[in-house]
């Protein structure tokens, strides 16, 4: 059997075959299949049209309402009865309602549905997050899900993988979204188009689980199949607690073959800021200008884990937002919530004059909780920054790291924490 990228080795396995290579087409059993509110109505839709009655296993399939609710108007609050209605009548184990869910991305490796060596597809682009676990983890179309949960399998082209090697030890206030950010600045948005981007060296295997989920997150904002990086201490440490069902490490063979190998020194990596409108379109914030801003923005698939409000709560301690400056913050799960309130940080953050939402990925895609008038600028710890992706299409967003997110707040324009003086 030739070497096999730990990619290789989760589809090949999946397809109950030997050795994959890339190119390769071929139709693999999936552990899990995802869909919200937004994509789930149009793959019930194929379910029914297909002749569906039920599903292939009903604890492998997830359903969150996470981006119109809470339901912001009609139609959302119809989308959203239409997959309520479809997880009663199946009798669905993993229905998630507003109260009890949070953004799927966050919600799924919290609540230990997703584990290593799994194979995941989700009705959204940003299922790609898995592959901090060691999953092979990756968007497919509604119709794909619709199939998937009549036959509990997909169809896949084994993608090629590019290896990214992460040398050196990260600066102060450079985390997870820096590395991505600065890389996808790098090779640019389809610098990975259909490819695997497995994330390693040792400044990957000294990077915290939110950290991690951040980078996979964004691995299709490079245009890659699927982000994943090698499982380890931290991983286990993270799924051990939380795993109901075994798992399994996979990890690239010594020769296995890459179609193309980048190295990445982070010690020379300072915070990054995503100009409008492109996640390539990067620059280091020491070379960001006078760029004042509308509104701030803490949250998302891509950034609003617990490690994620510390941070911002570090920066915002004692501090307020610049007058006329919103500033939103938006916990990614209900236990991420809880926990921060538990841990004070919103006392911080309403001292700070901050609003904080129930859990929603709401402005991220300019559905609500946060949209852009024409000729307003925000800074998002979100994934995408294209034109009118939160709102008026003359709106700007920039994308960063919480700690610039929270520090631009309180400047009132881009800015790192390290000008605020914060320790």
């Amino acid at each position: 059997m030739h070497p096999m990228t730990m990619t290789e080795q989760i589809l090949a396995e999946h397809a109950g075959q030997a050795g994959v290579e890339p190119g390769q087409l071929i139709n693999a059993k999936v552990d899990l299949v995802l869909a919200n509110d937004i994509t789930a109505p149009i793959a019930i839709e194929e379910f029914r049209k297909a002749g569906g009655t039920r599903v292939f296993d009903p604890a492998k399939l997830v359903l969150v309402p996470d981006h119109f609710v809470p339901n912001k108007d009609i139609k959302s609050a119809q989308q959203c009865q239409l997959m309520r209605e479809f997880a009663k009548d199946l009798q669905l184990p993993h229905y998630f309602e507003v109260g009890e869910a949070g953004i799927e991305h966050a919600l799924l490796p919290e609540q230990g549905l997703v584990l290593p060596g799994d194979l995941v597809i989700g009705a959204d682009s940003h299922t790609c997050t898995y592959g901090a676990l060691g999953a092979f983890a990756t968007g497919v179309g509604s119709t794909d899900v619709g199939a998937a949960m009549i036959t509990g399998e997909a169809w896949f082209r084994v993608p090629e993988t590019i290896k990214i090697q992460y040398h050196g030890k990260r600066r102060p206030w450079v985390d997870g979204k820096d590395l991505i950010l600065y890389t996808i600045g790098q090779i640019g948005v389809d610098g990975a188009r259909y490819k695997a981007m497995e994330f390693t060296g040792e400044a990957i295997a000294n990077l915290p689980m939110d950290s991690r989920l951040t980078m996979c997150n964004m691995a299709i904002e490079a245009g890659g199949k699927n982000g994943i990086i090698p499982p380890d201490k931290i991983t286990k440490e993270y799924v051990e607690k939380r795993a109901k069902r075994p798992y399994k490490f996979f990890h690239s063979d010594a020769e296995a073959k890459y179609s193309q190998v980048l190295d990445i020194d982070v010690t020379r990596i300072e915070p990054q800021v995503a100009f409008p409108h492109l996640p390539s379109n990067v620059r280091p914030i020491s070379a960001v200008g006078n760029v004042p801003i509308d509104q701030a923005v803490i949250g998302s698939c891509t950034n609003g884990r617990l490690d994620d409000l510390r941070v911002a709560a570090r920066v915002l301690k004692g501090r307020k937002r610049a007058p006329f400056v919103r500033l939103i913050i938006i916990p990614a799960t209900q236990e991420i919530y809880r926990q921060a309130m538990k841990e004070g940080l919103f006392d911080i953050f309403m001292d700070a004059l901050a609003v904080i939402s129930t859990p929603t990925c709401g402005p991220c895609l300019g559905g609500y909780m946060g949209i852009l008038a024409k000729g307003e600028r925000a800074v998002s710890t979100t994934n995408r920054n294209f034109v009118g992706r939160m709102g008026h299409a003359q709106s700007e967003v920039y994308l960063a790291n919480p700690a610039v997110a929270a520090a631009s707040a309180v400047l009132g324009r881009l800015g790192g924490p390290e000008e605020l003086g914060v320790a």
